[in-house]
């Protein structure tokens, strides 16, 4: 009984701190909080009014006093004092809205990028620090998908998947416990809302928002074309009058707009493939490769890069939260988690 209270007491945390949303998963409770990574501060006190979902709903409307941000640039804390400040929140609610006390900091394994330098993994884990953790635990996010997805990493075959987040997607093939290659762009689902914008302003003189953007390409978007065109109302500022206007956009002119990027990705991957170990590659061409993250749930993906490579291509069980997921596994499996870890050093330096 009491360790059953102590255990509930100290609740040990898997994150995923994503450019477009942060996940946090408590040990026996599984994901509880599910959120965008947006801060709304007022530049005239300091004062954080806002984080998450309600931040990301102030996004271009906002008064010149209160600024939204996002505390993360391509998988990377690019304004630390707000990306603390936004973890303390997250972590606070895990414990109803109160500060963990000495005793009870969390143990918390969080997803970083791969290629993330050490001077970056040191920055996570002062942030998570002094969000409220005792002891921190960084793992690379293909590796946490991977978990989160029971892939068979501990095998000595080939697994390759790609996470696709908001800022970045992530390429890697892994094998007994490590990624023996590996590959970051800067090409996911934000540049994919910004070729929309730009899209918008080329071929319609519309300026256009991001969040609009997201919308059309979540409402409408796809990476190969379908049975039946799609439409959806695209409103925005009319670049040459001012006044507000509305045009309606099909899926194929979405399509248009994404296609470069798109490419980009799955040039990405043949790359990656190059240069893989022809063993690996056998098992890959057998077994195919997975997709995973948010970017991943644009519809006909996994068949663009299908056709492209000729291997099959499979999406994860819910991937958006294949990451966290990862993580959570990690919690319950510590011998793992020292054969994952980046710099398990880190971890312990942290007690």
């Amino acid at each position: 009984m009491i360790t059953n209270l102590w255990q509930r007491w100290r609740q040990e945390l898997g994150i995923d701190l994503g450019t477009a949303n942060t996940l946090v998963y408590v040990q026996g409770r599984g994901i509880i909080i599910n959120q965008p990574s947006v801060v709304a501060v007022n530049t005239r006190t300091e004062q954080i009014l806002a984080v998450g979902q309600e931040a990301k709903d102030m996004l271009g409307k906002t008064p010149p006093h209160i600024i939204t941000t996002r505390p993360l640039t391509g998988g990377i804390i690019s304004d630390f004092e707000i990306a603390e400040k936004m973890l303390r929140y997250f972590i606070e609610q895990v414990y109803h809205g109160a500060t963990p006390g000495v005793l009870s900091r969390p143990k918390v394994v969080i997803g970083a990028p791969i290629n993330i330098t050490e001077v970056e993994l040191r920055a996570i884990q002062d942030a998570v620090t002094h969000a409220g953790a005792r002891e921190v635990w960084i793992v690379e996010e293909p590796m946490a998908a991977a978990i989160g997805s029971r892939l068979p990493i501990r095998e000595p075959v080939g697994n390759m998947i790609i996470e696709i987040g908001g800022g970045t997607s992530e390429i890697a093939v892994i094998s007994l416990s490590g990624i023996t290659t590996r590959k970051s762009i800067k090409i996911a689902g934000d540049e994919l809302n910004r070729n929309i914008v730009q899209y918008a302003r080329d071929v319609f003189n519309l300026l256009l928002g991001e969040r609009q953007a997201e919308e059309i390409k979540i409402k409408i978007g796809s990476a190969v074309s379908g049975e039946e065109t799609k439409e959806f109302p695209m409103r925005g500022r009319d670049l040459i009058t001012g006044l507000p206007r509305e045009v309606m956009i099909n899926d194929a002119q979405v399509r248009e707009a994404m296609i470069k990027s798109l490419r980009t990705i799955v040039d990405s991957i043949k790359d990656i493939l190059e240069i893989t170990p022809p063993e690996l590659v056998a098992d890959i061409h057998e077994r195919g490769l997975l997709l995973s993250g948010g970017g991943a749930l644009l519809r006909g993906l996994d068949q663009l890069i299908q056709r492209a490579l000729e291997i099959p291509v499979r999406l994860a069980d819910d991937p958006l939260t294949a990451v966290v997921r990862g993580t959570g596994i990690l919690l319950d499996e510590p011998e793992l988690l020292r054969e994952v870890a980046v710099f398990p050093e880190l971890g312990k330096r942290s007690r």
